[in-house]
This record gives C-alpha cells, sequence and structure tokens, in this order.
C-alpha cells in the first residue's frame, strides 16, 4: 500500500461515524472518490455513490460508512452519563473504556466506569452488565454541569490509537466497515485507471450495523447488473475463534468470497476468475443464512440484483482492538478491479435456467 492509499485510510480511521452520524466519514470518501469518479452524489441521509460512465453491462462496488457506538441516553444529577447502543456494541469490551462524545459544541472526553478489581465481587466477574446499565465518566462536577456538556441523543464511539502490529497487520477501532469503504473506493480508482469497457459505481451507505438500511435505500433505484459489497468478515485463525464454528479464514490469505444463500453463484464465479488473472489471493467460505452485510439488502433490490459480499478477514470485531491484515485490503481492491475489467465481456450475470 503506497503513501497516498495508507494515507486515504488513516483519514478514514481518525473520523468518527457511529450510525445515523456518518456524515465525517462520508465527507473523507466523497474526497477521494470524486478524483475519479465522473460524478458523484449524496440522498437525503448521506449515502454517496460515485459513476465512471462506460458502456454496458453496469456494477457496483460498495462498503458502509458507520461504524458501532452508542448515544447519551440519561444524565444524572451526579453529573453521569447513561448511554444506549448504536449497533452490536460489546458490553464485555466496553467497561474501562475511553470514549469520545460528538456534540454541536465539539468533542467530549470520557470513560466508561468500571469498579476497580480490588473492589469486585469476582464471583460476578463473568457476566458484564449491558451497555444500558453502564455510566460514562465525563469529569462533570454534577448534573448541571454535565448538561452544559453533553445533550441526550449526542453519538460517541470507544476511541482507540490505530497501530501497525508486525507483520504488515493493523489494529484499530472501526476497521469494520473502514476497510471495506476503502476496498470500494480503491477498486473503482483501480477500475478507472484500467479505462475498463463497463460503467462503474462506488457506493458508500450508511446506516448498515442497524439492518442495512443505506443499502435498502440505494438499491431502490441503482441500475446495476452486479453488485459486490465490500466488508469485514470473521478471521478464524486466532485463539479467541470458537472451535464449533468450522472455518479456514486466516489473515493474510486474501479477501473471502462466500458461496450459497445471498451470494449470486455468477458473480461469485467471476470473483474467482478475477482473482485468478489478477494473481491476487482469494479465500472461501461456505455461507451461514445470511451475509450480515449490505449484500443481502442489494441482492434483493429492485427484484433482484446479483450480489455478492467480499469479506476482509479481521478479528476481534466490534471491539475497539480489530485486527486486519493490510495485504488483504489491496488484494481486494484488486479483485474488484479485475471484475470490473471482465465485466464488459459479459452480456449478464443472470443463472441459466
Amino acid at each position: 500500500m503506497d503513501d497516498a492509499r495508507r494515507a486515504f485510510l488513516d483519514e478514514l480511521l481518525a473520523v468518527h461515524s457511529p450510525t445515523g452520524h456518518e456524515a465525517a466519514a462520508q465527507r473523507v470518501w466523497v474526497e477521494y472518490v470524486s478524483q475519479y469518479a465522473d460524478r458523484v452524489e449524496t440522498d437525503a441521509y448521506g449515502n454517496a455513490v460515485a459513476v465512471a460512465e462506460g458502456d454496458a453491462p453496469a456494477v457496483a462496488f460498495t462498503g458502509h460508512a458507520d461504524e458501532i457506538g452508542f448515544a447519551v441516553a440519561e444524565i444524572t444529577e451526579a453529573g453521569f452519563v447513561r448511554i444506549a447502543p448504536i449497533g452490536g456494541l460489546d458490553a464485555s469490551v466496553t467497561r474501562g473504556s475511553q470514549v469520545r462524545i460528538e456534540t454541536d459544541d465539539g468533542p467530549v472526553n470520557g470513560v466508561i466506569g468500571q469498579a476497580a478489581v480490588h473492589l469486585r465481587d469476582h464471583s460476578e466477574d463473568g457476566a458484564a452488565p449491558s451497555v444500558t446499565e453502564q455510566y460514562v465518566d465525563i469529569g462533570a462536577a454534577d448534573g448541571d454541569d454535565a448538561r452544559d456538556r453533553v445533550s441526550v441523543g449526542d453519538p460517541g464511539v470507544l476511541v482507540s490509537e490505530p497501530r501497525e502490529l508486525a507483520g504488515g497487520r493493523l489494529n484499530a477501532r472501526s476497521l469494520d466497515n473502514r476497510t471495506g469503504l476503502w476496498v470500494a473506493a480503491e477498486g473503482f480508482r483501480r477500475t478507472v485507471e484500467r479505462d475498463v469497457d463497463a460503467t462503474v459505481y462506488a457506493v458508500s451507505t450508511v446506516h448498515e450495523e442497524i439492518g442495512t438500511r443505506g443499502a435498502q435505500m440505494v438499491g431502490f433505484d441503482l441500475d446495476v447488473d452486479a453488485v459486490v459489497a465490500a466488508d469485514v468478515t470473521h478471521a478464524a485463525d486466532d485463539p479467541m475463534y470458537p472451535a464449533e464454528r468450522a472455518s479456514t479464514v486466516a489473515l493474510g490469505d486474501g479477501p473471502v468470497v462466500m458461496r450459497g444463500g445471498t451470494n449470486h453463484p455468477v458473480v461469485v464465479s467471476a470473483l474467482r476468475d478475477a482473482a485468478a488473472d489478477a494473481g491476487a489471493s482469494l479465500q472461501v467460505a461456505a455461507h451461514r443464512i445470511s451475509t450480515g452485510t449490505d449484500a443481502d439488502a442489494f441482492g434483493t433490490a429492485g427484484g433482484g440484483v446479483p450480489t455478492a459480499d467480499l469479506g476482509i478477514p479481521n478479528r476481534y470485531m466490534h471491539t475497539p482492538a480489530e485486527v486486519v491484515d493490510l495485504a488483504d485490503l489491496a488484494a481486494g481492491a484488486d479483485v474488484l478491479a479485475a471484475f470490473a475489467d471482465h465485466a464488459g465481456d459479459r452480456d449478464s450475470f443472470a443463472v441459466s435456467v
């Protein structure tokens, strides 16, 4: 990953965009893709769509801009803040975490309280209280002081600084789904530079973490022949991965395409062929029920659009310590560019029956 591409990823990781408050991430993403697009459009909720005009067929690369977080739900008279989760915030990792609350007057720092180890009843250590039972300490003297600083509904996120790990790995919060956003945008850039025949869209959606709602909005009138949704998927190569869930997905072995379910067989086959031609690593995994990504929404949009999920292996998902391998991101962008290049030779992605 060269300096310009890494700078783009760092910019995405620097901003905070919990679901419903994605504008900061969308501004970074739109500024990047605008350099390569014929046009970029946004809608009333902040979904962003870039297009590079070409001939038929038309394909779309998508990622979602939102991240898990919380909202201020109550301010106590003692000056502590009770919170409500936005998306799948993990109560087992939130206590003792530093947080940042975004207010109209700027950010407010805080910490989710955790009783000292000396004071706890250790018979209860295995049961973390729900997020709604946890409190944020912003340092306020009392309730009036706290209400002068934050308001009910203000969004926030757990904070942690991105850090390089050995072997090209990266640790950061919100790799779900800054990685998918990066892959969709960078795949778009590489496609434009190839001057492919197909028309190519890059899409950044909102509200994925609360039910793929942004994809449902965009998919309503996005007129494309195929969609590849870039998101994270669980890596299975660390000791924390549950042994009862069979998987061979590993960091550094390339992005993952799933077979079955939402994942359209022709699109999956085209992705595998594209990866082979590009010399890019691509892992294959079995589909489980639904992808849990925007692919589910795009796949059923407009009567059904051939869609597949392209997953970036991710350890420790939905924690502030997610880990990915940067080589998997680069390979994902290469696969998308090759996929778009091959798409120009197709009349259709439909299944033959």
